[in-house]
């Protein structure tokens, strides 16, 4: 693997462990739906955070944790159902959107109550937009092939939680989305051979449908957002 001959035989990377712990910590610590300050101000300062190869680390290990976490609060969530109910629903990571579609009345969006208490449009989309922004040094770091991974899991259930969830779209979801969008998008070029889009991703693709966008503190909407549109623009190009 590319990232690990870089590891191995390529520019020497120097990465302190003891400062990634104590950066996700203060990450973790700082910031989320107690702080008091905008999400939008919040990822310019987590961002702020996470500089060079030890915040791009963080950066790559948040995203990954939150897709894991999400996933494991959905396996809990089918469990609960099958127990209560005796119905059987199917958690497949590489497409969440039939899940959604068959039982999203019955399943809480997972992003808002993870048990890291790591925040969507704060700590994640921060870590998100950092990722994407170096994404060029990624294979000195990590394997940057399950990171886009769970890049497009994180999207595919912001959008799934958009249409069969209850979520409201407002400016922090947006924003959260065009960061994925864009950031699945630098890794994807930065790698020597990329994975094909994932089912939900090809889906949403073939749409050219606009959803409003509100203000997060009322019920005004001050926009809109074409995903399919956005889609075919950054990720075939």
């Amino acid at each position: 693997m590319r990232w690990l001959r870089q590891l191995l035989g390529g520019e020497r990377v120097q990465l302190d462990a003891g400062r990634q712990e104590a950066l996700l910590r203060d990450v973790q610590h700082r910031y989320g739906a107690h702080a008091r300050i905008p999400f939008s101000a919040q990822v310019e300062a987590v961002g702020g955070m996470l500089n060079g190869d030890d915040g791009l680390v963080v950066a790559a290990r948040i995203v990954s944790q939150v897709a894991d976490e999400a996933h494991a609060d959905l396996q809990a969530q089918a469990h609960d159902v099958h127990r209560r109910t005796g119905r059987r629903l199917l958690v497949n990571r590489r497409n969440y959107r039939p899940l959604w579609a068959e039982a999203g009345h019955a399943l809480r969006w997972p992003l808002f109550a993870l048990p890291s208490g790591l925040h969507p449009y704060a700590q994640v989309a921060a870590a998100v937009a950092v990722v994407g922004g170096q994404a060029a040094r990624l294979d000195r770091v990590t394997d940057p092939n399950p990171l886009v991974t769970h890049v497009f899991e994180v999207l595919d259930l912001t959008t799934a939680g958009w249409e069969y969830g209850r979520v409201r779209i407002d400016t922090d979801g947006a924003a959260l989305a065009d960061r994925l969008i864009s950031t699945a998008a630098q890794v994807l070029a930065a790698m020597d051979d990329p994975p094909r889009l994932p089912p939900a991703v090809r889906e949403l693709m073939r749409r050219n449908n606009t959803l409003d966008v509100h203000d997060p503190s009322g019920p005004r909407a001050v926009g809109v957002i074409n995903l399919g549109a956005t889609m075919r623009e950054r990720l075939l190009a």
